[in-house]
């Protein structure tokens, strides 16, 4: 047997191997004796076969399967055996002029495509990053009180409008023809245009022109998308179906039973320090992720990895072949090369410094995930007495790939907590306002 190596650039090459029959035959002749022994062929007492007609009529199967397991075997032993990474899967060369001969062939020659990486270079000590902290200011718990007191507030449907509430109709365009049912904020729009809206009575029509909504009230105020948007120009008509109105809720402990569970609070000094808490507690995992997120771009652009692009592209063609067309892979391969380098880096570093998941911190991360998902519905308190059947119903989903996903995960939070403690890293406070600057940048 003969194994070559031939690289074709810094992370590109071809395998190719040769077996002559010493390497396969005895491994086929033993396949033979023993499928002879099994053989129940027609005309002759089980196991009584000719070697010969058994060679006849499975030789050539036995053969191919063969040589394919020596083949896995020999390229799987060889490449582990490299000090390279191999990424994807090795490609078999099809070469057309090749014609194997199963039953007068003797030597078979092999060829193999792969894609690699050297290593990864990564100088931690010259990486600067930022970890942002958002400060929970008065002005929020201001605005986030009012947001409460409004949506739990009664609701009701009086017979004249007001400039604070909002009006359910159709919004018609003349000149294009477009039509859509809206409710329509009357405190996000204009001044002037919400006067027009005001003191008016179900079934009334008003008029007005595109010109009067400014650009983002589209949006806001109106809740269309960005192409119906663009229909809803020149003259224009809102035939009112309905009058909303919303009655701020009371301050009491209703109120605050409503917001975090019967006797979580009760007095409004506890109630402000509580939603202070808990909008700390959001923005804190929101700006946790927003920095890690930041301190992955920073990790991947500065890591030297070059990916061996034109080999991933055709091998994500072959695993997924039926599902995705070269186009779909052009497409998308951008953001799979970032998930790549990442996951190559992650790796690398916990290689490098010994960081590994443990069973128990994947449990812990699942319990966090699930008991966050039920908060969101509010039953988080109620479902606690059931969390280890809901994780483990989980980590055991889609056969295992969940456990191996929330692994993978645990190491990243960990290779990154590592990073934080390594690097250039600036704490940085800013506001909500800033925050979402950074969000839409």
């Amino acid at each position: 047997m003969e194994i070559t190596l031939d690289k074709h650039s810094v992370n590109q090459a071809s395998i190719k191997i040769k077996l002559s029959e010493a390497d396969y035959q005895p491994k086929v002749e033993a396949k033979l004796k023993d499928h002879a022994r099994k053989a129940n062929i027609k005309g002759f007492r089980p196991g009584k076969a000719p070697i010969s007609m058994v060679k006849n009529m499975y030789g050539t199967s036995i053969l191919v399967e063969e040589i394919n397991g020596i083949l896995g075997e020999t390229l799987n032993g060889y490449l582990k055996e490299q000090t390279f990474k191999i990424l994807g899967d090795p490609l078999p060369v099809a070469k057309q002029e090749d014609t194997i001969d199963w039953k007068t062939q003797k030597e078979f020659d092999f060829e193999y495509k792969i894609g690699f990486i050297d290593g990864v270079d990564l100088p931690l000590d010259k990486i600067k990053a930022i970890k942002y902290s958002i400060k929970v200011d008065q002005k929020l718990i201001d605005e986030t009180l009012e947001n409460l007191v409004s949506q739990y507030g009664n609701s009701s449907n009086p017979e004249i409008s007001e400039a604070t509430d909002s009006i359910y109709g159709d919004l018609v365009s003349t000149a294009t023809e477009f039509k859509k049912s809206v409710s329509l904020d009357l405190t996000k729009i204009t001044k002037k245009l919400a006067e027009k809206f005001t003191s008016i009575r179900k079934d009334a029509v008003i008029e007005f022109e595109d010109k009067d909504v400014k650009k983002d009230q589209w949006e806001e105020a109106f809740g269309l998308e960005a192409e119906e948007t663009d229909q809803a120009t020149g003259a224009l008509t809102f035939t009112v179906k309905n009058i909303n109105r919303s009655e701020k809720a009371e301050i009491n402990q209703k109120f605050f039973d409503k917001i975090f569970g019967p006797d979580q609070v009760s007095s409004e000094e506890e109630f402000m320090a509580k939603v202070k808490e808990t909008l700390q507690g959001n923005y804190d995992r929101e700006s946790k992720v927003f920095t890690e997120e930041e301190l992955k771009k920073e990790l991947t652009s500065n890591a030297k990895i070059d990916l061996p692009e034109t080999f991933l592209k055709e091998w994500l063609l072959e695993a997924n072949k039926g599902k995705v067309s070269p186009e779909d892979v052009e497409k998308e391969f951008p953001l799979y090369a970032k998930q790549l380098t990442w996951s190559l880096i992650s790796n690398h570093l916990a290689t490098e410094n010994k960081i590994q998941a443990e069973h128990e911190e994947v449990l812990e991360k699942t319990k966090q995930m699930v008991r966050e998902q039920f908060a969101s519905s509010g039953l988080g308190s109620q479902m606690e007495d059931s969390m280890d059947m809901f994780v483990d119903n989980y980590l055991k989903g889609e056969e295992g790939q969940n456990y191996m996903n929330m692994l993978t995960s645990v190491q990243n939070d960990k290779v990154l907590s590592f990073v934080e403690n390594q690097i250039n890293l600036i704490e940085k406070e800013i506001s909500i306002d800033e925050f979402k600057e950074l969000l839409a940048k």
